[in-house]
């Protein structure tokens, strides 16, 4: 197999020229792997929103080694796989810099999803190539299971049933939302907040005080009445409260805060570091919700998360695809300070193109010892729409003296 022979020729010597792709070559190094294809399929079951998908990349190399990523549009992937057919596979930053700012405009945050399904696929073949996981390669696991919160918990009765079986699943924490109006078209906030806050006191005797309980505002409201419930609430003690207003000014964060106390989680709408630094460093918000691919994939991720650590801001990422859900057990099992991870429903969804994806069980998720991302994948359920082979740079590609990625 060539997998196999690749291993076995790179060795250490191998995996030590890889980290230093800058060291002059020796004689008994072996060639740097190269990417020959990248191929994109369609998942039928993937949401219509084509900037949350769950479509699969795949990124070959000569190898032999396939890496799986998640996410993204065709269009969006295959104008970031035109830019690094025939690169090193292991140069993840280098390649991440290039796909982010290599046509000039840097990505937005679309394309910032079809970038991240592609960061996780480089991230999948360093770890098949060295036969570990992903995790040992970003530092090493630092806790022995991810704690999760629900999302869409299946009725159970009552509300205040459901939240209590939630719990009893091993669940950390049971999510609700903000009330919708009767009609399912028509908000009136004042009466939602008033329906919300009756429906929370529901949820709190449900979970019990030794469980937990979040709140979803869904950015539905305006700033008055997200201050108004957010004060509702408080006695409540919400383990957090999500997207309190809407998320394209985020510095009204810094007045929000002033009025609200309970916890704030703030990100899933955000995509690159750029987007949430400020709420992270003037500590506006208590959680991080970005997550992957949406902010560009792990490499992104772990900035976020080193920023994240520095202020005393916890995790709490949005769920996408079951690859990406995957990944995050590897980039938040590695974080020291706090992690909620979002599980949709009660953790029991299949997915009949992966065999093998993330290990849930009583409400948590488990890292485990399968080499990348521990994903396998089986492509017959799903449509192969793009493949790229030819590499596609359309303005010149500039380097320092030292060799790093600079701007045209």
């Amino acid at each position: 197999m060539k997998r196999r022979s690749f291993l076995q020729t790179a060795g250490l010597a191998g995996a030590a020229a890889v980290a230093s792709p800058m060291r002059a070559a020796t004689p008994s190094d072996p060639p740097p792997m190269k990417i020959t294809r990248i191929r994109f399929y369609l998942n039928p079951k993937s949401p219509a929103h084509f900037n949350q998908s769950y479509h699969i990349v795949t990124i070959e190399t000569d190898q032999g080694i396939t890496g799986i990523g998640e996410g993204g549009a065709r269009d969006t992937v295959t104008q970031c796989a035109g830019m690094i057919i025939g690169e090193n596979p292991m140069r993840i930053d280098h390649l991440w810099q290039m796909m982010f700012r290599g046509m000039f405009y840097p990505a937005g945050r679309e394309k910032l999803d079809a970038l991240g399904a592609i960061d996780l696929a480089l991230w999948d073949i360093k770890g098949k190539a060295l036969g570990v996981p992903v995790y040992e390669l970003l530092g090493g696991i630092s806790r022995d299971h991810v704690e999760c919160y629900s999302t869409a918990f299946p009725g159970k009765g009552s509300l205040k049933e459901s939240a209590r079986a939630c719990i009893e699943m091993g669940f950390r924490a049971y999510r609700y939302s903000t009330a919708d109006p009767p009609d399912h078209q028509t908000f009136n906030s004042h009466q939602m907040v008033r329906k919300t806050f009756e429906d929370c006191q529901q949820v709190r005797e449900g979970v019990g005080k030794d469980g937990d309980w979040a709140l979803d505002y869904h950015t539905r409201l305006d700033f008055p009445d997200a201050v108004r419930l957010s004060t509702l609430i408080e006695p409540l003690e919400p383990y957090f409260a999500e997207d309190l207003v809407r998320s394209e000014n985020p510095d009204v964060y810094r007045e929000l805060r002033a009025h609200v106390k309970v916890p704030i989680a703030v990100g899933e709408q955000f995509g690159s570091k750029w987007d949430i630094n400020k709420l992270i460093e003037q500590q506006w918000i208590d959680y991080a919700r970005v997550t992957l691919p949406n902010v560009g994939g792990i490499t992104e991720y772990m900035k976020i998360q080193a920023m994240c650590e520095t202020h005393y801001v916890g995790l709490i990422p949005h769920f996408t695809g079951p690859v990406s859900e995957a990944a995050l057990v590897h980039a938040c099992g590695v974080f020291s300070g706090p992690v909620l991870m979002e599980m949709l429903g009660d953790g029991s969804a299949t997915h009949s193109h992966l065999p093998e994806c993330y290990d849930f069980r009583n409400g948590k998720l488990w890292p485990n010892r399968r080499p990348g991302l521990g994903v396998t994948l089986d492509t017959k359920p799903l449509q192969l729409a793009a493949e790229v082979t030819e590499r596609s740079r359309p303005i010149p590609i500039f380097h320092r003296p030292d060799g790093s990625f600079t701007n045209w």
